[in-house]
């Protein structure tokens, strides 16, 4: 049935929980492009014929302009599925940069495998815009929206990060299940990456 690969395409897509990403579905992928591929060549030789034999594409209604209609709609169907496939992936990619990191190194081994070469590649050249705009301003976009009662928080370390880690006044152990008083902008990150929790209380 014309236009079930990109159904399904999108079902997977919606099948994933909100805010995951599904590994990017290549093969499936590449089937609806070439099923737009195979569209828009129908397409085009359903109306050459109608050319040939001097018919009025506009005003003749024949199974020739009916063909070419179904092609014409599958085709607009399939990229309107590739689109949203695409959309909602990059939005997900993008919503990296505020919770894991601006680095691609930065996201978690489980999240890079579930990503195409292009989205790496995007998810790069949006962290680069990000860095450069907030260079051009001098504000640092990744901290909190509202300003924290204090500048410094205390965290365990949950993962062993090293030793000599650069902070932005000082360098630290990092060993696992040590406790640390740092600063705010400096814990986020490692917070954000499941790497350190915040001591409360």
């Amino acid at each position: 049935m014309y236009a079930r690969k990109g159904y399904e395409l999108v079902k997977d897509l919606a099948n994933g929980e909100k805010g995951q990403l599904q590994p990017f579905n290549e093969d499936l992928f590449n089937q609806v492009v070439d099923q737009c591929t195979q569209h828009y060549l129908e397409l085009q030789a359903l109306i050459r014929k109608m050319h040939e034999e001097s018919v009025d594409v506009r005003e003749t209604r024949n199974a020739d302009h009916y063909g070419a209609l179904i092609h014409h709609l599958s085709l607009i169907r399939n990229k309107r599925c590739l689109m949203a496939y695409v959309h909602n992936r990059a939005e997900i990619i993008q919503s990296f940069a505020w919770k894991v990191g601006l680095e691609l190194l930065e996201l978690p081994e489980e999240v890079q495998e579930k990503l195409s070469p292009s989205e790496k590649n995007y998810f790069g050249k949006h962290s680069a815009a990000l860095q450069s705009y907030m260079a051009e301003v001098g504000i640092d976009l990744n901290v909190d929206m509202v300003p924290p009662k204090d500048p410094y928080i205390k965290v365990r370390v949950l993962d062993d990060m090293g030793e000599g880690i650069l902070l932005s006044d000082k360098t630290a152990n990092l060993a696992r299940h040590s406790m640390h008083f740092l600063k705010r902008t400096d814990a986020e990150q490692y917070i954000a990456r499941g790497l350190m929790e915040e001591l409360t209380g």
